[in-house]
């Protein structure tokens, strides 16, 4: 029985993406059984030859296509859905989240026998990133964690691991992803954090601009925050397994 689903949003990834699921493969053996789901949001490259290829001595490896880019909130919300393992592992396709953090991610869940963890966070130390891109960060955490106090100094960390039903239960919305602790916290779970390293992109360039993150920022943060205040005032707990 699959007890791990790792899911990778892409796009146009063709020349880093197979070395990326093989570093999960070799991650991911000795942990638990598991499958890698990637969903290639409408990739115009040959990302979806490859991992097809791929996949022919890799059965745990699954490929879903969007017709056309949704954005990586929908990615992941595609890969979470189609998951079979109760638990879900997320890290972005250009290979700066390395795979070998996976079992130090999702350590946090499989010891908690209650249930009371929904969320693992990483965050990253040593960004491999230009001076440009890790100011805006920078500041776009900061005016986070100022409006929402999640306790996270680093939501854009793609590496992140959590139960599959907490995920699917929160409200879906573009850009969801960069807000998860947030929502996770909102539904009443507890947020787990873990320093994770990062590397530099293998190849190609980012699909996504300090000025567009920028200006979709200011909405998404005004409308989680809007969702903070109206947050459930409880959620129940796991039944006790005797």
């Amino acid at each position: 029985m699959v007890q791990i689903s790792v899911i990778i949003p892409c796009k146009n990834e063709a020349d880093n993406i197979v070395t990326l699921v093989e570093g999960i493969d070799r991650a991911m053996t000795p942990l638990a059984p598991f499958e890698i789901i990637v969903v290639d949001d409408g990739s115009t490259d040959t990302t979806a030859a490859v991992l097809t290829d791929r996949a022919r001595t890799m059965p745990h490896l699954r490929l879903i296509r969007h017709d056309r880019s949704g954005g990586q909130s929908a990615a992941v919300h595609t890969g979470v859905r189609a998951a079979l393992a109760p638990l879900c592992c997320t890290l972005d396709g250009d290979g700066q989240n390395p795979p070998e953090e996976l079992p130090k991610l999702v350590a946090p869940l499989l010891a908690d026998s209650i249930g009371l963890v929904g969320l693992v966070a990483g965050q990253r130390v040593g960004r491999q990133d230009t001076w440009s891109k890790k100011i805006a960060s920078r500041f776009a955490n900061r005016i986070r964690a100022w409006a929402l106090n999640d306790n996270t100094r680093d939501t854009g960390c793609g590496l992140k691991a959590f139960r599959r039903e907490g995920f699917l239960a929160l409200p879906y919305f573009d850009h969801m992803h960069r807000y998860l602790p947030a929502l996770f916290a909102r539904d009443g779970w507890q947020i787990a954090h873990v320093d994770v390293s990062h590397r530099q992109r293998g190849a190609g360039r980012s699909n996504y601009s300090n000025i567009q993150r920028a200006l979709v920022g200011v909405v998404d943060l005004a409308g989680v925050a809007w969702l903070l205040r109206r947050r459930k005032k409880s959620r129940a707990l796991p039944e006790s397994r005797t």
